[in-house]
């Protein structure tokens, strides 16, 4: 059984991630209901907020800030790798259009946790892996209810992500904790949930749907051999 290897002490090797939403929590609740998924079993966490105004935006990124570190789970900023380095986050997530990796590692240093979107093109995670990046990501598998127009990703990219890789590997897009387990079974190391958790009335509940599907210690459940 082969597992990503990452030389990032903070980088969860497997698990739940969860991406927070503006339109599902209210911004004065924010770290209450993000401790609720992380009670539930998230091992990472993602603040992704592209509407609110800055001042707004750290406010609520602090507030996270502190229920992750009580919790010893890190932190990741969507997109933005100053406010990232404001807040002291543990490190930033960046898409195609945003800072470049090698840019954003000298902003915020080696201990940071740099992830990339690659979405549907595996050459984009070998590219990420030599720039440095922490984890790639690849989606979406199926429709989500976050983004609309989102390109596709085969479960073929999972397969050979992990056969080649030696990052985790994030999948992302339109996942549940039914559909979840054939991602994992293919090659991905965590899996992000947005609505999955977030739009749910028991957002811890929805959160250890998720987590159930890996073991002790951050092991999948589902045998990757």
């Amino acid at each position: 059984m082969k597992f990503a290897k990452t030389t990032n002490k903070k980088m969860p090797h497997s698990g739940l991630y969860v991406l927070t939403d503006q339109d599902l929590i209210p911004s004065d609740r924010i770290a209450e209901v993000v401790g609720l998924a992380i009670s539930g079993g998230a091992v990472m966490v993602q603040y992704r907020n592209k509407n609110q105004d800055p001042a707004q935006r750290e406010k609520e990124a602090m507030a996270l800030r502190a229920i992750c570190s009580q919790h010893r789970v890190p932190l990741i900023i969507n997109d933005d790798v100053e406010l990232a380095q404001r807040i002291h986050a543990d490190g930033v997530h960046l898409g195609r259009d945003d800072m470049k990796i090698r840019e954003a590692r000298a902003i915020l240093g080696d201990g940071a946790i740099i992830g990339a979107s690659c979405y549907n093109l595996f050459q984009n995670a070998l590219r990420a892996q030599q720039l440095g990046a922490d984890y790639v990501a690849f989606g979406s598998f199926f429709k989500s209810s976050t983004k609309t127009g989102t390109v596709r990703a085969a479960l073929e990219l999972l397969h050979e992500s992990h056969r080649r890789l030696e990052v985790p590997v994030v999948a992302i897009g339109g996942i549940t904790p039914d559909n979840g387990r054939a991602l994992i079974h293919a090659g991905a190391d965590l899996i992000a949930a947005c609505h999955g958790v977030f739009a749910q009335n028991d957002v811890a509940l929805a959160a250890e749907k998720y987590a159930r599907l890996f073991g002790p210690g951050g092991r999948s459940l589902v045998s990757k051999g």
